[in-house]
């Protein structure tokens, strides 16, 4: 699979030679160079690597959490997210965030835009760097959408449930400009970018930052997302609070056009979708967390028949348990159908939205394909086990098999960071230690 659209999607059996952590060609019978290694994927399928453009890391360590397991949006953020958020030092939020890559490598995931939102008054500025710290140490593309709230604690849903003091506008601003200009590379497959996220643009800060954030951003060069629309709730406090719908309040305030994705978009009206395929807004669906949480399946056929660009994001692992891309992409490919009939979705458009999509969304033009000149990004899965015999079309197999789906080879940039199943460098052992001991400071809060 290449994950381009239409014809092109299959590339067929065919080698690939990599050079310059660049794809150098793509051809049947290509003959090995003198002294170049060669890597037999017999028995395997290649896809890109997928690109998940909107994630919570911080909530590895948050899964199943009993007393949100069985809740909606509102109950799930007071009972299992907000409560902890004062427990995550640097040591927690390191392993919360190294099981998190972990997870997503393992599953052939090469790019993640991570909504960052642990920061609050005089606090969490170093988090970020962590982020990106722990990103090189995997290997993995990373996306830093710097969130966080600027509302009074009183004002805010999520911070009146912990002991937190917001960050001020100044805060905010400062520490973007910091990271904007220590981290963002503008090339076309940037290992580290960042991003303008407040958490929420109806609850996070008010109506008159939003605009003034915007504008921000883009000075800096910076694209902008953000949640919206997540729940029929959300919709509500939008039409009773402000007298129009969140597409049109964004709108109102800088927050739609090329340069802006959000994340959910599960509930809209038609005008609302035109709205958005006409500023060529995009979206990261996330359909599990969606699906968890019982907020309802975002319209995804009707946005992208209206020419709205669309991604994949599996949100954060406490309202999805599971931080895998194959998991993601299996279930956007049959909830659709589930509800709207077999027409709604195929096989290879869920894998173009889950990587060419996601590279759009992100201006990555230079991953989410497989292609000559192309960042060499991929994704080897093991197909010989059991699972996979008697089926005919193999290359669909990830995504119309799901999990488990063995990686067996991952590659960034043409750096392998997973070898025969195992990430390169990193001791898993030591990995389930940090996760048990970070899990151990979360359950004591919680008590």
């Amino acid at each position: 699979m290449t994950g381009q659209a239409g014809p092109a999607a299959r590339a067929g059996a065919a080698d690939i030679r990599i050079r310059d952590g660049r794809i150098a060609e793509i051809a049947a019978g290509l003959a090995p160079l003198p002294g170049e290694r060669v890597l037999d994927a017999t028995g395997c399928v290649v896809y890109p690597g997928w690109i998940n453009t909107h994630h919570h890391l911080f909530q590895n360590l948050l899964k199943a959490v009993p007393a949100g397991i069985n809740a909606d949006l509102q109950a799930w953020l007071a009972a299992v997210p907000y409560p902890r958020l004062a427990a995550f030092t640097p040591e927690v939020l390191r392993a919360a965030v190294r099981l998190g890559m972990a997870e997503l490598l393992l599953s052939g995931t090469t790019t993640c835009a991570d909504h960052h939102y642990l920061y609050h008054h005089g606090h969490g500025a170093e988090t970020g760097d962590l982020l990106f710290d722990v990103a090189e140490e995997m290997g993995l593309r990373l996306v830093l959408c710097r969130g966080g709230a600027i509302q009074s604690a009183a004002d805010h849903p999520g911070m009146s449930k912990t002991a937190l003091v917001p960050e001020t506008l100044d805060e905010m601003v400062a520490d973007i400009e910091r990271l904007k200009a220590r981290y963002h590379d503008p090339a076309g497959d940037a290992m580290r970018r960042v991003a303008v996220a407040p958490t929420t643009p109806t609850f996070s800060l008010p109506p008159a930052m939003l605009r003034e954030l915007a504008e921000f951003g883009r000075g800096l060069g910076l694209r902008l997302h953000t949640h919206l629309s997540e729940t029929d709730n959300y919709v509500r406090f939008c039409r009773e609070k402000y007298r129009c719908t969140p597409v049109e309040f964004v709108g109102e305030h800088g927050w739609l056009g090329p340069d802006v994705w959000f994340a959910h978009l599960v509930t809209l009206s038609p005008d609302e979708i035109r709205m958005l395929a006409a500023t060529d807004t995009g979206m990261a669906h996330c359909p599990v967390s969606n699906a968890r949480l019982g907020s309802g399946v975002a319209p995804v056929r009707a946005l992208a028949d209206a020419g709205v660009r669309i991604s994949l994001g599996v949100d954060g692992v406490a309202s999805n348990e599971s931080g895998s891309m194959v998991n993601e992409a299996n279930f956007a490919w049959l909830v659709h159908r589930a509800v709207g009939g077999a027409a709604q979705t195929t096989v290879e458009e869920v894998i173009h939205w889950g990587t060419a999509g996601g590279a759009a969304v992100l201006d990555l033009p230079r991953i989410g394909t497989l292609a000559p000149g192309q960042s060499a990004d991929l994704a080897i899965y093991d197909l010989k086990g059991l699972r996979f015999h008697g089926f005919h079309d193999l290359a669909a197999a990830p995504v119309a098999a799901g999990e488990p789906t063995p990686v067996r080879h991952v590659f960034v940039r043409g750096r392998q960071v997973v070898q025969d199943g195992a990430i390169v460098g990193l001791d898993l052992e030591q990995l389930r230690r940090e996760a048990y001991d970070a899990m151990q400071v979360l359950q004591r809060i919680a008590a």
